[in-house]
């Protein structure tokens, strides 16, 4: 009987033991498609599950129709104040809607709102054809941003995500990718990603009527670290989200693709967060570094330079104070010398082995002096003598 026992209690143990019996759900075995981790200032990718893959994004497509417009509002084509008309087809977009009007022209902050807090189908393509011309020609702009940012698994076909092609496509990484160059690029989409409820008018020939913007994010509700970014859904694209949380200067970027439902992408996204600020330590240089460097032949004697910023990641428990910096600037700078010219490097190492550099660039230009610039500084100098 003795015998009997101990054999039930070995083969218990056995396949109770997740090393001997059936796996257990770990949250890389998590039951959404891709998923990415990864720290913002620097771009470090911290956790990763089948990031390359090509999946149908829904709405998290607006994340790069955010960045073309942002790109205008910068480039001073455009402005917060500037009205928007929706055209028919704006009007007809189907999906999370704003419910505009043909004809209803609404500023462009108030669009951005309607995008980011309620993803608004018919706000991004009244956006899009504000700034060029058409949708078409606008998902040109969009595909072509998207190639400068290395963004190798993507193809857009649409503004918003609502489309069901194959062809139009990304993946978790690039999600990640352009999730950064928003934030980091134009952290004023905090502003707007941060709202939870907001109203606006619409103002038609109808008269004027109050509409609720109310945001998809429930995180925002439910972490207080969540500061954004985009929700998407469709039958195709199941669930998806790209987060964005911080926590003691630690700031995350976590997506996630094809969950089955909208509780498990925000359920993974937290974990992925969890996650990132229990296992990492930041390293940011922010100091400009500034100095100047002599310049042989030029206009001006010396030339104002300056570090770029350096973030680093450490998951591996390293001390980050022990982390040293070597400046080395290029000698015998010739002019001409453009602004941004990259004329040195800081290295930057901890515990004597190199973890990454940051070129150091001329902020001006310096002209190349000519013979007349030579011969008026030469009676210069002579009158000066005399």
């Amino acid at each position: 009987m003795k015998r009997l026992t101990g054999m039930i209690m070995i083969f218990v143990m056995l396949f109770a033991n997740p090393v001997f019996g059936e796996k257990q759900q770990t949250e890389t075995d998590s039951n959404v498609k891709a998923s990415v981790l990864m720290e913002a200032s620097s771009g470090t990718v911290i956790k990763t599950k089948n990031e390359n893959e090509k999946l149908s994004p829904a709405s998290i497509t607006k994340i790069m129709t955010l960045i073309i417009i942002f790109d205008a509002i910068h480039s001073g084509k455009i402005k917060l104040t500037d009205l928007a008309t929706t055209s028919a087809h704006a009007k007809s977009m189907g999906g999370s809607q704003v419910f505009l009007e043909e004809g209803e022209q609404q500023s462009v902050e108030t669009l951005i709102k309607c995008i980011v807090v309620a993803s608004g189908n018919d706000a991004s393509v009244t956006m899009a054809e504000y700034i060029a011309g058409s949708e078409e020609e606008f998902v040109k702009m969009m595909n072509q941003r998207a190639k400068e940012l290395g963004m190798k698994n993507t193809n857009f076909e649409d503004c918003c995500g609502l489309t069901d092609s194959d062809n139009h496509y990304t993946s978790a990484m690039d999600v990640a990718l352009m999730s950064r160059e928003l934030i980091t690029k134009y952290p004023e989409i905090f502003k707007y990603s941060t709202i939870w409820m907001e109203s606006f008018t619409h103002k038609t020939q109808k008269g004027e009527s109050e509409f609720m913007l109310s945001n998809t994010n429930k995180l925002l509700k439910t972490n207080p670290y969540v500061k954004g970014l985009k929700t998407g859904s469709t039958s195709k694209a199941k669930y998806c989200v790209s987060t964005v949380a911080e926590k003691d200067g630690v700031e995350l970027i976590a997506v996630i693709m094809a969950a089955p439902d909208y509780k498990a992408r925000f359920s993974e996204a937290e974990k992925l967060i969890h996650y990132g600020f229990s296992n990492c330590k930041v390293y940011q240089d922010k100091k400009t570094h500034a100095k100047n460097i002599t310049v042989i032949n030029g206009k001006k004697e010396k030339v104002n330079v300056k570090s770029n910023g350096f973030s680093y990641v450490d998951t591996k428990g390293n001390n980050l104070d022990n982390i040293q910096t070597k400046i080395s600037l290029q000698k015998n700078l010739k002019a001409p010398v453009k602004k941004g010219d990259v004329v040195g490097n800081t290295e930057y190492s901890l515990n004597g082995k190199k973890i990454g550099s940051a070129q150091i660039v001329a902020t001006e230009n310096v002209e190349k002096a000519d013979y007349i610039y030579t011969f008026r500084k030469l009676i210069g100098m002579l009158f000066q003598v005399i």
